[in-house]
């Protein structure tokens, strides 16, 4: 091999290898891998191509001609050949070479010249390099397709590693994330809740009767912690699920709102799940872990409650939760705005919302609303 062409080779592949392991957008890595190709095999069309399911090439980078980006070369084309079976070619002319001509996209029918190699390694393929120069130019030797073939398998390995690197660091983001989320879930909100709680049932205390202002003063204040807990169980939320759109585990966060019940409770609610609660979708999962939360938040405050039972079942197109208790009934004079709450979500869920209550059995909530296909 030239010196100088290999001096050239070391210069691109370190730059390469730089660029993709310290994090750079993979996108700019790959303009700076077909660059490189296109100017050791001075060419004057350099393209990237990453391989599909279906054995076809999509054009991800381009030097020379960036309207190339997002071809999808056939299956049977000569560059997809390359990316599955891992052995370089090379044409004298794209257009007229049997090898080739069938499958050239009329975006490089301009171009004669045509050499391929496989990118990526044996294990990891991941598409082919190739390089294409004007019609009439001099054809590839095979000193430069050697270049082009041991250039494309080390930016490749680069790639792989990068990738690699890259999904450890995501795993320890992952990790760090749901270790903050259960600190917030486990600690924080608990004691909110609990400091909630005792406000609020310090504000009925008829041994103790505040003035007015005191009064308004500590139902504001109880708000003010509702509010709180709720902003923090959104950041939980978003921690333990940064796509709005995916699925949510809705038996463990529903597992999760009835064990903050318990410790202010001071008994085990019992609870029972039924049917696949899998796949929810977030928006209604959210609905439902709200619905949860308010009924048990009802029965702390008001209920004065020995047994509580928690159902949350799953039936064909619909989810129901079932929340009842042997306390107080619903007293009167209690604000019913956590039950205007239960019921609006179940409205916009396009469910329903029944409140059965009495001094003699207690109160049961039924809180059902159907599963969007």
């Amino acid at each position: 091999m030239d010196p100088t062409l290999a001096a050239r080779t070391l210069t691109a592949s370190t730059e390469i290898a730089t660029a993709a392991l310290s994090g750079q957008d993979p996108e700019a890595v790959l303009h700076l891998v077909v660059r490189a190709a296109a100017e050791l095999a001075e060419a004057d069309l350099g393209l990237v191509m990453a391989g599909n399911e279906d054995g076809s090439l999509t054009v991800e980078a381009a030097h020379g001609a960036q309207n190339a980006v997002g071809l999808v070369l056939s299956p049977r084309s000569s560059a997809a050949r390359v990316a599955r079976g891992g052995v370089p070619i090379v044409a004298d002319d794209v257009i007229t070479d049997p090898r080739t001509a069938p499958y050239v996209p009329r975006e490089l029918t301009i171009y004669g010249p045509f050499a391929a190699a496989p990118f990526g390694t044996r294990e990891s393929r991941l598409g082919a390099l190739t390089v294409y120069r004007r019609r009439g130019a001099k054809p590839f030797t095979s000193g430069t397709v050697e270049v082009l073939t041991a250039f494309a398998a080390q930016a490749g390995l680069v790639l792989v590693l990068a990738e690699g690197r890259n999904a450890h660091e995501r795993v320890g983001l992952y990790e760090e994330r749901e270790r903050i989320a259960r600190d917030l879930h486990d600690v924080i909100i608990q004691r909110l809740y609990a400091a909630g709680m005792q406000l609020d049932l310090l504000s009925r205390r008829p041994a103790r009767k505040l003035a007015k202002a005191d009064s308004t003063r500590l139902a504001d204040a109880v708000d003010q912690l509702d509010a709180a807990i709720a902003d923090v169980r959104s950041v939980v939320r978003t921690l333990r699920n940064p796509d709005p759109e995916q699925p949510a585990d809705l038996a463990e966060s529903a597992r999760a709102e009835v064990a903050t019940a318990r410790e202010l409770l001071g008994f085990e609610p019992t609870f029972e799940l039924a049917g696949d609660l899998t796949n929810i979708p977030a928006a209604l999962a959210d609905h439902v872990r709200a619905a949860l939360r308010e009924s048990l938040s009802n029965v702390v405050r008001h209920a004065g409650a020995l047994r509580v039972a928690v159902h949350l079942r799953r039936e064909g197109p619909t989810i129901r939760l079932t929340v009842a208790d042997d306390g107080c009934g619903i007293p009167q004079g209690v604000t019913h705005r956590g039950l205007n709450n239960l019921r609006t979500r179940a409205t916009q869920s396009g469910g329903t919302c029944e409140v059965r209550s009495s001094p003699r059995s207690g109160t049961t909530v039924t809180w059902e609303v159907p599963i969007p296909d």
